[in-house]
């Protein structure tokens, strides 16, 4: 059985369980991971026994090119088609991807099917949180890439660059090496606004003082996730204070996170040490999940009650400390887990870098 097939499995026992003969997948990212191949214009609709692409021209030479024979590719996405096959299927319930449908859409499909429509909830997203050895495959590749990119940064960085040219850079460097695109809008963000944990670039001239880097690629569908802090001339004793606290704190997680933990202890004992000194100065989680999508279940936070990690997550570590109008540091690895243990991908130098 191969993991396309293994996954329509999974998602057909997810539907029984739900009491429904058929699921309506509208999210490309959902259908991708069903079936190997992204499309922007269409539906995948699975049920008991078959799986069906619909799209229309532009993609179907494609699709049937790049799926296995689990799946039948058909033209005309519209609520119509997808009556048509439900009477075929005998199907009489009928789950779509409510989450990522607009509302439109989701009137007209309940006007168009005979079938009762439910919402799907995260019956595909819960499926799709523990990953395969196909995705972890992909993903520590994108993090390789993503490593051997911040070697090379560190390399060309220089005083007359701005903010945008460190964006752009790290961006060229991933996809000339075999990268697809950017995981996200990289933050790039030195001086006073490293204090700003979700800053964006501008192009202006590197500050002196903290250069936060977070940034990650997408390879064969997949996403990486890392931040390394370095400084722009020299750090003070107030400067290499925070950071080594930020390092201590990433440190006593990635000591402590494993298999059966519970994601909001691993969270505590970062924030533990952050409290000591700089209470109030980590707004947000310690980390979360990423698959196909940079976000993803699970989150490692306070508000993670009972959640626990499980063979099959990727989550990211990513302490922070943010001083309003000063400066800011974080640091973050890409941590896989697997029965009984958990495994940091990440291999960039984590000690305080100072450039210039």
């Amino acid at each position: 059985m191969n993991y396309y097939t293994a996954r329509l499995e999974k998602l057909r026992a997810a539907m029984k369980a739900k009491g429904c003969d058929a699921m309506l997948i509208s999210e490309p990212m959902n259908q991708s991971w069903l079936c190997g191949f992204e499309y922007h214009d269409g539906y995948m609709l699975v049920t008991e026994n078959n799986a069906y692409i619909i799209t229309d021209s532009r993609y179907t030479e494609a699709a049937r090119a790049n799926t296995g024979k689990e799946f039948t590719v058909t033209v005309n996405a519209t609520p119509a088609k997808v009556d048509e096959l439900l009477k075929e299927e005998d199907a009489i319930t009928l789950a779509f991807e409510d989450r990522s449908m607009s509302y439109a859409s989701a009137v007209r499909l309940k006007e168009g099917v005979k079938a009762e429509c439910v919402a799907a909830g995260g019956l595909l997203e819960d499926i799709r949180e523990f990953k395969d050895a196909s995705e972890f495959e992909a993903i520590r590749k994108a993090q390789e890439l993503t490593d051997m990119a911040f070697d090379h940064i560190l390399k060309v960085l220089t005083p007359e660059m701005t903010e945008l040219d460190v964006a752009v850079e790290l961006e060229f460097f991933l996809r000339k090496h075999g990268a697809s695109g950017k995981s996200f809008d990289f933050i790039t963000v030195s001086g006073e606004a490293s204090s700003l944990p979700h800053g964006e670039p501008k192009d202006r001239k590197l500050r002196p003082g903290f250069l936060t880097m977070d940034f990650g690629c997408v390879y064969n569908g997949y996403c990486s996730d890392m931040t390394r802090t370095v400084c722009l001339g020299k750090a003070d004793a107030e400067m290499k204070k925070l950071y080594n606290t930020v390092l201590e704190a990433q440190l006593a997680a990635l000591a402590i996170i494993n298999d059966g933990m519970k994601c909001a202890d691993v969270d505590a004992a970062a924030r533990r040490i952050i409290d000591k000194e700089y209470a109030g100065k980590f707004g947000h989680g310690l980390g979360h999940g990423v698959g196909k999508f940079i976000h993803e279940a699970p989150r490692l936070s306070p508000k993670a009650g009972d959640t626990v990690l499980r063979p099959g997550h990727v989550v990211t570590v990513e302490p922070g400390i943010y001083l309003e109008g000063k400066y800011g540091c974080r640091i973050e690895d890409m941590v896989f887990i697997h029965e009984g243990k958990a495994e940091d991908i990440t291999h960039s130098p984590k000690e305080l870098i100072e450039l210039f």
